[in-house]
């Protein structure tokens, strides 16, 4: 049976390693640290930096597959090991586009295909130009590395916008500008393709943001109507077509007040908004990647009930005095039917360190029970006041 090598050790590779082990393969991980969440699990871990091509290398050999637990791979790097016969999948030419925000925008604004306003910052001149002409705030976005809210700034007003360009230019940090958008809310369209074309797509799902990361998806998006829909599941299997992506990849979406949507960012690689998927698609996303990247037939992603709730497990601010273990036992006793996933992380304020998924007919009674559930988790107290021993 094939070996996946998997760059990055965290949740997502972690994941990955339990769809691979229901599939009969092994999947070897390129990690940082031994206790990383990947490396905890894996028989397979080669220790390296994911900017070393010798690790990059060593982690490779013998193995159907390389691809990834985050983008942040240099490509030059993927280039030379696609040179030396490395099946790299997504390719390099496709995963720049996770990599760099404005070769995605550029390229996409290319095709004709609906994203925000933008522009490169390159003098504070420039960002106060673009707020000027399009109405303040606007946002400012690291161009490279920016994730979960972090490179992310919405400047009110010029001076603000001064000060940040200022900062980060200073810091070496290239910057782009973009309309801030009247949103509705924010939506994710994942798709799956193999090296054959076969091509597959889950329902659209609702993300809600806190904090500039996600904390809750909702499967399928409620009060989505058909035609917006399929519009976001036909431009997901487009990207990946014409970009040339093999494996997962989502398409983060804006819904505007006025009906459209517009592509907020890609990520090519299992994405937080397909977690739901574990325990509500009869075919995950985890599992879905390693079919796509060894050119397996895709799975039927079709979803297990009406509503499925993903909540993020993030860290209290502080860490509570109860064990995760016996968190984890309460809740099993009063929610027997939420799905727990949990990472092996330590805790800290905000940080992922699990989710959970609930499966029913209702949104808001689904939703309500695994933001209930998440919330326990972290911090050890029940948002409705329950209390055992009363």
């Amino acid at each position: 049976m094939p070996t996946v090598t998997m760059v990055g050790g965290g949740q997502l590779a972690r994941m990955t390693h339990q769809a691979a082990i229901a599939l009969g393969q092994r999947l070897r991980v390129l990690a940082e640290r031994p206790d990383d969440p990947a490396a905890q699990v894996s028989p397979d871990v080669v220790l390296g930096s994911h900017t070393d091509l010798d690790a990059l290398r060593r982690a490779a050999t013998g193995s159907h597959a390389l691809t990834f637990d985050h983008e942040h791979v240099p490509t030059e790097h993927l280039e030379a090991l696609v040179a030396e016969g490395v099946a790299v999948r997504p390719p390099p030419q496709a995963l720049r586009y996770a990599q760099d925000k404005l070769a995605m925008r550029t390229e996409l604004s290319a095709r004709g295909l609906p994203v925000p306003p933008f522009t490169v910052v390159e003098t504070e001149a420039g960002a106060i130009r673009f707020g000027d002409e399009h109405g303040w705030p606007i946002v400012l976005k690291a161009v490279r590395g920016g994730y979960d809210g972090r490179g992310v700034w919405m400047p009110a007003d010029a001076g603000a916008a001064a000060k940040i360009v200022t900062e980060q230019l200073g810091a070496g940090v290239a910057l782009m500008a973009e309309v801030r958008v009247a949103l509705k809310r924010e939506l994710s369209a994942m798709v799956a393709r193999s090296p054959y074309g076969q091509a597959a797509t889950w329902p659209v799902v609702e993300t809600v943001q806190r904090h500039g990361q996600c904390a809750v998806v909702i499967a399928p998006a409620p009060d989505l109507s058909e035609e917006l829909a399929a519009e976001a599941e036909e431009l997901a299997l487009r990207l990946a077509r014409d970009l040339g992506v093999v494996g997962a990849m989502a398409v983060e979406l804006f819904e505007t007040e006025s009906g459209e949507i517009l592509i907020n960012e890609l990520a090519m690689r299992p994405h937080n908004s397909g977690h739901w998927g574990m325990d509500g698609a009869r075919t995950g996303q985890f599992e879905q990647h390693l079919r796509a990247v060894l050119d397996y037939p895709l799975g039927d992603t079709g979803p297990l009930a009406p509503v499925t709730v993903m909540a993020n497990i993030l860290g209290a601010p502080e860490a509570p005095e109860m064990s995760m273990d016996e968190r984890l036992h309460h809740l099993f006793a009063r929610m027997p039917d939420a799905k727990v996933h949990l990472y092996g992380k330590g805790e800290r304020p905000d940080r992922k360190i699990g989710h959970v998924n609930v499966l029913g007919d209702e949104v808001a009674a689904v939703r309500e029970r695994a933001e209930r559930a998440a919330h326990w988790m972290s911090h050890a107290v029940w948002t409705d006041g329950w209390d055992p021993h009363e």
